[in-house]
């Protein structure tokens, strides 16, 4: 059978799926990327847990014609990463990512070309092409207006704040392939509760969306709240483990009801508000939908955390923006961007070798 294959390479975990130009066939458990160990030991990992989900779906790399690589940007079009925040630019920085996964791929099958794309707008892609039915995926449930979309923009909340847009049912990548950085915006200083919130570098910016809609942020301003007397007593401070688990904790506490989580989400959320309302100034979608992690919250916190966005959307909208009707959560979950990736090489020419 003729497969496809698509990566998806996050700052902390990596996800294979395998496909063809009509349906997801198979998406793996996430894997770590092994980033510190450097790039051609994440490229290694890829390759071998690609041949596995081969074998899940009773197919060969014999059979595979392509592969979609989607990864944090920034990136040239051709896949080369550019100071890629949440991988280490000693060893990332200006490595030819696509090149090299293509040389790991031809070890077992020398005609395959791998195809890049930024993982925001593979996101975007993802999402987009299950809605409208291009990619049938786990037989989801997608709605009769979803195959009339032409447009939407898709944030991604995760280890850090990636963006992506189809318009016009095609993806936007940009003239060199770096549209959709929406974590780089910069908000206003009254999105972030605390000044010691502000003080988040990522990129050469404060201030930025990312440093205050991420995990990386939510690790930033626990270990603030933490430190006040108003928090001295949480559970949080008597357990051992890093902040950064700690603060993956924090879904969980949301669900029970925990006050300082429900603070920390519903500062996320604002921000998140008005970092969509920027992106619809300049698109008019069609949709905006939420991926990433924040999907994985309970259904009561992530419909509260939904609503607290959608009022700072419309808080701080101009009167001709205030009739959006609601965001959405992504249908594909953490899928999407892998989904993307899958469906960017589906569409890509033959390779010429």
């Amino acid at each position: 059978m003729r497969c496809i294959i698509g990566v998806d390479v996050g700052g902390t975990t990596t996800t294979v799926a395998i496909g063809n130009e009509r349906e997801v066939l198979h998406v793996s458990g996430q894997f770590p990327t092994r980033s510190e160990e450097g790039p051609r030991e994440s490229v290694r990992a890829i390759v071998e847990h690609a041949l596995a989900a081969l074998a899940e779906v009773g197919g060969s790399i014999a059979d595979v014609s392509a592969v979609g690589l989607a990864t944090p940007g920034p990136a040239t079009l051709d896949g080369v990463l550019l100071k890629t925040p949440n991988l280490t630019a000693a060893e990332w920085d200006r490595f030819p990512i696509r090149g090299e996964l293509e040389q790991g791929f031809r070890q077992h099958q020398p005609a395959i070309c791998v195809h890049y794309i930024g993982d925001g707008q593979a996101a975007a892609l993802g999402e987009f092409a299950v809605r409208t039915r291009a990619l049938s995926w786990k037989g989801s449930a997608v709605r009769e207006s979803d195959s009339r979309l032409s447009s939407l923009f898709m944030v991604i909340v995760g280890t850090g704040l990636g963006g992506g847009a189809v318009w016009e049912r095609q993806v936007v990548r940009g003239r060199e392939g770096r549209a959709g950085h929406i974590g780089h915006l910069t908000l206003p200083l009254h999105a972030f509760r605390h000044p010691h919130d502000r003080q988040l570098l990522v990129g050469n910016a404060y201030c930025t969306a990312e440093s205050a809609v991420s995990l990386t942020a939510l690790t930033h301003q626990l270990g603030y709240r933490l430190s006040l007397d108003l928090w001295r007593e949480h559970p949080l401070n008597r357990e051992t483990g890093s902040l950064r688990e700690r603060a993956k904790r924090l879904r969980a506490l949301a669900a029970e009801g925990d006050a300082l989580a429900l603070e920390l989400f519903e500062d996320q959320a604002r921000a998140l508000g008005i970092t969509l309302l920027n992106a619809n100034y300049l698109g008019d979608y069609d949709l905006i939908v939420i991926g990433g992690g924040v999907c994985d919250l309970a259904p009561k916190v992530r419909d509260w955390y939904r609503q607290c966005a959608e009022e700072s959307y419309r808080r701080h909208a101009l009167d001709g923006f205030r009739n959006l009707s609601a965001f959405e959560f992504s249908i594909c979950g953490d899928d999407a961007p892998v989904i993307g990736a899958l469906a960017w090489a589906s569409g890509r020419p033959a390779c010429i070798t």
